[in-house]
């Protein structure tokens, strides 16, 4: 885990107990820091007890609800980015003491002068954060550089061994995070797009927008800013950084080079794609090294992810498009063949928008929709003037549905536009399920 002496003497209050929380503790208390920590869960409060026991370091530690002792001398309140500051107590707490509600990213921006010599990549946009930082990881280690990958990805960064001299930091960070982060400032800062997205969290889409461009304003003068120039929110934040910026665009790569790399199909995997080949340019990358890192780039589970191919038919896991922006570009990955649609699509759950405008020009590749969960009957009704429907109402069952009817060369693609919270427990286990499902075919 990263130890510093950044924390030693220094006094926190830890709200929510998760993964990122208990790194945090024990982190901390390896450092020296005093730790008062709580979460609603027992069964997190007992796992915190095992993670300080185990780290074994000399700080103090407590279990105590932060809203319920007195803030006054605290460092900091430590908190998860799922806890929505603009409802929460714990905010107007931590205000009244004027003690900084943070989050361990911020705890790592505060670490890294006592760390080895090293940068750090952060990555962050409404679509497609997760997929570019893995692209990024990936080629940035076949290049042979040593590199950690966490935020909002992968594990906890406090939780990961430092890096030696000379390595890399790849972080995603969504707008949460980027929230409770003040002294960030990254090496290379990326982001990818914005479109309406965790609007109950913000003063409507202008403060999304402007959490966004936090990760711009942290950074020194002399940092890179790559940005994707293909909407009007993210056009307005480069321009705000135009002595650094790099801009990008999926029109950069070409069909023949996308061809090459089996695991970024698409539009939106060609945005990805340049996005990661700047950042790669900006970290002093050779190109024989990023073209290698591109084509042996294997698919994030549950982001277009291949998961069989049976009698001539591909079955891709897209669990992670929570919303119709996020799967517009899933359908545009798989045009027509032959002037023939060959698209089985699997979509519903829990909708967040009422309607699946944004896919509307890709409707002309799907060949047969199969709608579940709870938005089922609205996109069914949305889709039948346009398309053959099923109404599967289970993922099982549309599995089976689409394989049976599908042709060589169709897709049948999971990419539900919608939370999973109706059926799920997340998108993974959505994902899982469909994984499953696929495999009992035979």
């Amino acid at each position: 885990m990263i130890v510093s002496s950044a924390f030693s003497g220094k006094k926190y209050a830890v709200l929510g107990l998760a993964r990122s929380g208990l790194a945090t503790i024990a982190s901390l208390v390896k450092s020296g820091a005093q730790v008062v920590a709580w979460d609603s869960r027992e069964e997190a409060r007992e796992a915190a007890l095992e993670a300080v026991q185990t780290c074994r370091g000399p700080g103090r530690f407590e279990l105590a609800d932060p809203l319920l002792i007195g803030l006054a001398g605290f460092d900091g309140v430590v908190v998860s980015p799922g806890v929505p500051l603009n409802r929460h107590p714990i905010a107007d707490k931590a205000g009244a003491a004027a003690v900084p509600v943070i989050g361990d990213i911020e705890l790592f921006a505060l670490a890294r002068p006592s760390l080895p010599a090293h940068r750090v990549v952060g990555i962050t946009g409404t679509n497609g954060k997760s997929t570019t930082t893995a692209l990024i990881h990936h080629i940035i280690d076949t290049a042979g550089i040593p590199t950690r990958m966490g935020g909002n990805i992968g594990l906890p960064i406090l939780g990961q061994d430092p890096l030696p001299e000379g390595g890399v930091y790849v972080l995603e960070l969504s707008s949460y995070q980027i929230d409770l982060t003040y002294s960030l400032d990254a090496d290379v800062a990326v982001l990818l797009n914005i479109t309406p997205d965790h609007l109950d969290r913000y003063d409507g889409f202008a403060g999304y927008c402007a959490s966004k461009a936090r990760l711009f304003a942290m950074q020194s003068a002399d940092h890179a800013a790559v940005i994707a120039v293909e909407d009007e929110p993210s056009r307005q934040i480069a321009a705000g950084v135009p002595s650094r910026l790099v801009e990008v665009h999926s029109g950069e790569i070409s069909p023949g080079d996308q061809a090459q790399w089996p695991s970024l199909q698409g539009p939106h995997n060609a945005q990805n794609a340049a996005a990661a080949i700047a950042v790669a340019r900006a970290l002093g990358l050779g190109e024989d090294t990023i073209a290698a890192g591109l084509r042996s780039y294997a698919s994030l589970p549950h982001r277009m992810q291949r998961v069989a191919e049976k009698n001539g038919v591909l079955f891709v896991n897209d669990s992670k498009a929570t919303n119709p922006a996020s799967t517009a570009p899933a359908l545009a990955a798989y045009p027509p063949k032959d002037g023939k649609p060959r698209i089985h699509w699997i979509l519903g759950g829990l909708a967040k928008s009422d309607d699946l405008d944004d896919c509307v020009p890709q409707f002309a590749n799907v060949k047969q929709a199969y709608t579940i969960g709870e938005a089922g009957p609205r996109f069914a009704e949305i889709l039948r003037p346009v398309m053959p429907v099923d109404d599967s109402e289970l993922l099982i069952t549309a599995v089976r549905r689409a394989a049976r009817v599908a042709e060589p060369g169709d897709v049948v693609l999971l990419s539900p536009a919608c939370a999973s919270f109706d059926q799920f427990r997340d998108f993974e286990a959505r994902g899982d399920a469909f994984r499953a499902a696929v495999e009992a075919l035979g």
